[in-house]
């Protein structure tokens, strides 16, 4: 419709997609640019991709004393060790190097990982080897080869920055998405809350396993049915277990989870899958977080809300 302003993008190797309603003055023309300047800046803080972003930089820099960063920077790393810990480890941004080794960051695989391999990688992993302080923004590796990686927590906190911006222009209805992570705020053109599909947890099609309404949340599906490769029959995701240095298996397949910030649903969502089926619902109902949790049974889809999810959404 004429009120509404809809455009889209790429960013984080995705695809970016802003939705205004009701958007009055504002135009495409004028809001994409700023949009993208916003996304331009969470990439060179926070990108694994880029040799030259800042956490690239970190990563490279041998020094295991206090090494200034920014303060979206510090922003960020300080929601992940705070979700690390309430999630038992099961978060952990350093799992970096074990990402590579599986061949699912920058870093092609070359061959399959051996168990010397990964238990050498382990010794480099775990949230406890980075001490952070506030003032001045600064970070401290423990170890001079640690690597981080925010590709589970920094789409969401790009979503995060720009409904800011959205709201800073005056918009109060609106849906943004970047690769699956979601805030919306306000109603859609028609008046009616933003209907958003989650994806069924199944690789073999592509269908809505069902739609939530949301009027001012942020949200965030992970699992394992997409991102993952084969060998002798046997499938390995990109989800990896910290605490293991092996591709997270088991009944859980995908979890959706809804927050106020789509930093944080995107963290929770990752954390509960390494955490999976036994130990994920309880942790999600200690810490309060809204999750639906998909299994795979037989080949039927099965999904399993937790009472904070059912209350997000106005069902008690």
């Amino acid at each position: 419709p004429p009120a509404s302003v809809r455009f889209a993008g790429v960013t984080m190797a995705t695809q970016y997609v802003v939705t205004i309603a009701r958007a009055g003055e504002l135009t495409a023309q004028a809001v994409k640019p700023q949009v993208d300047a916003v996304l331009v800046s969470v990439n060179k803080s926070m990108s694994t991709y880029d040799p030259a972003s800042e956490l690239s930089r970190l990563n490279a820099n041998p020094a295991t004393d206090w090494i200034a960063v920014s303060p979206p920077l510090y922003y960020v790393l300080d929601a992940a060790q705070r979700i690390g810990a309430a999630s038992d480890g099961a978060f952990d941004v350093t799992v970096g190097p074990l990402v590579n080794l599986w061949g699912f960051g920058p870093e092609m695989r070359q061959d399959f990982p051996s168990e010397p391999a990964i238990r050498a990688l382990l010794e480099r992993v775990g949230q406890e080897q980075i001490e952070l302080q506030a003032a001045p923004p600064g970070v401290r590796k423990r170890r001079a080869d640690l690597a981080i990686d925010l590709s589970g927590i920094a789409k969401g906190y790009a979503v995060d920055q720009v409904a800011e911006l959205l709201e800073s222009l005056g918009a109060t209805d609106y849906l943004v998405e970047i690769g699956g992570e979601i805030r919306a705020r306000g109603r859609n053109a028609a008046g009616e809350p933003w209907r958003i599909g989650i994806e069924s947890p199944v690789s073999e099609r592509r269908e809505i396993a069902q739609t939530v309404a949301l009027t001012q949340s942020g949200m965030a599906s992970s699992g394992t049915y997409r991102n993952f490769f084969e060998r002798d029959g046997v499938r390995y995701s990109h989800m990896l277990d910290p605490t293991t240095g092996y591709p997270v298996t088991g009944e859980l397949a995908g979890v959706t989870v809804l927050h106020d910030s789509a930093m944080v649903a995107d963290a929770w969502a990752t954390a509960l899958m390494t955490l999976g089926a036994n130990r994920a619902p309880a942790i999600a109902e200690k810490e309060g977080i809204a999750a639906l949790f998909f299994s795979v049974v037989a080949d039927k889809v099965v999904s399993e809300p937790n009472a904070a999810f059912k209350a997000a959404l106005g069902h008690e």
